[in-house]
């Protein structure tokens, strides 16, 4: 086979693999988005009740990527692929991690659930005792997500070192359809928020359970499900003892920044994250003290999640998928020593990806208010504060994802000590800023801390942008900021025709059609957005925006209209390496929802080049347990950045399954 065809076969295969985790993150989102409406109408967008959930539901999650998930994915997950190349596939170091990791899992989890109490105290800030109380009901629900949150890292990692990555894509569907059940019989049984209110003093054991027990019985079935092909895999998995020599503590040195770096970002984002309960425990107050309409005004956390995982849509579906695709290049031109090339496989990451998340950023603008009304729960106050909460975030979006494009060229570099110092200047930003948002008038802080985010995205890229110019001296800037520049006339066209198609919807009346109701809300969306692509895709061929053909050629060439890219150099292939292996969510703080996400756990490609085919085996040669790992990385060195090693272990690099530190039977035998 010509080193051509294997090349189109493996982009095909690459293709075929992207398409189905796609179509998984794709018909997941959906759902999610089914599931953050029903809760919206099962408690009501601006209720205390849905505040209190929502901040309970969102602190395993946090807790998990604060103490867990740099390990698992900065330690654990680089053993767990290099260990898959082994002869016997890695069955009993994986097992040994598994084991291990189980143990840690269960202690971790059942730490904090005995601590609920305290937890609640330190996430939450002013807070009444019947508030409190309620929240801390909801944590002893919740708070057991974080020992299935790991284990369904684990598994998903266990599957995509065999080459199976559709399973985890495709796992939290299922955990959103126990959830929007759970929501569902709520409703049914109890009724929606609008016809029948759920407040503090209304509420019992039967609420709970279904709203935060369905949340939890989801993460078990998501994590339960991925049993099924781990299974099919027949490695033989079982508890296996015994863990001197496995590594982990080298692994933990050589990985310190990546831990470092999740630990600061979390730590910021969970300091912002009680900032915003202030809000949803100055209602209750009012409510209280009966001056409801005060209280009807006061946006709380609920707003601002919903809101973040709409201003999110656009980064998680384009920018993610993208920057895995380019990853291939970055990391193939940083072992070169290639600063042009890499430097050009960032610029057209940053050009292509733009043209996506610039249309995103000014829809989600446009469609602000009907996607706020759609999202409210019925009450058009609540939608107005949903829509003013994501007008600002949504513009940010561009700058967002330009951010982890940019965070990719270090990782690829094998540089895990910059995104350190980029993560190390946002949290002081968010610290700072949070700590003087919370004097802000009660009805303003919402708001606020949507624009500490947006700004927070723009100074990241600036940030990032004045390391990158250290490693490799210009960024190509004319040329993305004349893309940019055409996409952004492109844009402004689109929210014109939008701003028109709104106006004759009545979207600018409070008595218009889009305001009347959730369904009409629904409709003018509907309408709406189909015009402003439209039309953002007729300006982009008037401006030359000839990024969009590369953005669109993956997805043309897998219905077989547009040939493949071309490829030069030497021919690679996709494999998964421990440099790869960098969190989503734990490398950079911009991200807000607290919503757990499976492409947080999925690694990223590296390249490995086509080598000669190798000698026979002679029987006699030893095989080894892992590759040898103590060479030095390909990866440049600087005068501020020395040659990094890879991650990995310093042990026992002999037969497998032979491993003296290994009480396993065969050595008990000798």
């Amino acid at each position: 086979m010509s080193e051509a065809k294997t090349t189109q076969s493996v982009q095909s295969g690459e293709a075929r693999s992207s398409a189905i985790m796609a179509a998984g993150t794709l018909v997941s989102r959906f759902l999610g988005f089914a599931k953050t409406w029903m809760l919206g109408a099962a408690l009501g967008l601006g209720s205390t009740v849905n505040d209190t959930f929502i901040n309970a539901n969102n602190l395993p999650n946090l807790i998990f990527l604060l103490v867990a998930g740099g390990v698992f994915n900065a330690v654990l997950v680089p053993q767990i692929i290099k260990a898959s190349k082994a002869p016997d596939r890695g069955a009993d170091y994986i097992s040994r991690l598994l084991t291990l990791a189980v143990l840690v899992l269960l202690a971790l989890t059942a730490l904090v659930t005995l601590a609920a109490p305290l937890v609640i105290d330190l996430t939450t800030q002013g807070y009444s005792e019947q508030q409190k109380a309620l929240a801390v009901t909801f944590a002893f629900w919740c708070l057991p997500q974080i020992f299935f949150y790991g284990l369904y890292a684990l598994l998903t990692q266990v599957l995509n070192a065999h080459g199976a990555f559709g399973p985890a894509m495709w796992a939290p569907i299922l955990n959103n359809l126990v959830a929007i059940a759970g929501l569902g019989m709520f409703i049914w049984i109890l009724g929606s928020n609008l016809t029948n209110p759920h407040t503090l003093d209304n509420w019992g054991p039967t609420q709970t359970f279904l709203i935060a027990g369905f949340s939890t019985f989801g993460v078990i079935a998501q994590t339960a499900i991925l049993l099924i092909p781990v299974f099919r895999l027949r490695l033989g998995l079982r508890p296996r003892f015994g863990w001197r020599g496995v590594g982990l503590g080298q692994a933990a040195k050589l990985s310190v920044w990546t831990l470092a770096t999740a630990a600061v970002g979390q730590l910021a984002f969970l300091y912002v994250m009680r900032i915003a309960t202030i809000p949803g425990a100055e209602r209750l107050r009012l409510d209280n003290a009966g001056d409801k309409a005060a209280a009807a005004v006061l946006p709380g956390n609920a707003v601002l999640e919903v809101a973040s995982q709409l201003y999110l849509l656009p980064h998680s579906i384009i920018a993610l998928s993208l920057a895995t695709v380019l990853f291939n290049r970055m990391t193939r031109a940083s072992q070169d020593g290639n600063k042009a090339e890499l430097r050009d496989a960032l610029s057209h990451g940053l050009r292509t990806m733009a043209v996506a998340t610039v249309f995103g950023a000014l829809a989600l603008f446009a469609l602000a208010g009907p996607l706020g009304m759609f999202f409210s729960g019925g009450k058009p106050q609540d939608g107005v504060m949903l829509a003013q909460t994501l007008t600002i975030l949504a513009l940010s979006t561009p700058f967002l994802s330009a951010n982890f494009m940019m965070s990719r060229v270090f990782y690829a570099n094998e540089d895990a000590r910059t995104p350190l110092y980029v993560q190390l200047w946002l949290a002081v930003i968010y610290v700072v800023g949070a700590f003087f948002i919370q004097f802000l008038p009660v009805g303003q802080i919402i708001y606020a801390i949507a624009i500490l985010y947006t700004l927070g995205n723009i100074l990241s890229v600036v940030i990032s942008v004045i390391f990158l110019r250290r490693l490799l001296g210009h960024l190509d800037g004319p040329r993305i900021a004349n893309s940019y520049i055409r996409m952004g006339y492109a844009g402004l066209g689109s929210a014109l025709a939008g701003a028109g198609a709104l106006w004759l919807l009545g979207s600018y009346r409070a008595d218009g059609f889009a305001w009347s109701s959730r369904p009409a809300a629904l409709v003018t969306v509907a309408v709406v957005g189909p015009v402003m692509l439209l039309a953002y895709l007729v300006l982009l061929r008037v401006f030359h925006v000839t990024e969009l053909r590369d953005l669109l050629r993956p997805l043309m060439g897998r219905f077989g209209r547009g040939a493949p890219a071309p490829v030069t150099g030497d021919v690679v292939k996709p494999t998964t390496a421990a440099r790869a292996t960098v969190s989503d969510d734990t490398g950079l703080i911009p991200r807000i929802s607290g919503e757990f996400d499976a492409a947080s756990y999925r690694a990223g490609p590296a390249v490995e080049r086509v080598a000669p085919q190798p000698a026979p085996d002679v029987p006699d040669a030893p095989k080894t347990y892992l590759p040898e790992e103590d060479a030095p990385s390909t990866a440049r060195g600087s005068r501020f950045r020395p040659q990094v090693p890879l991650p990995g272990r310093r042990t026992y690099q002999g037969d497998a399954g032979r491993n003296p530190y290994f009480p396993t039977r065969g050595n008990r035998r000798k």
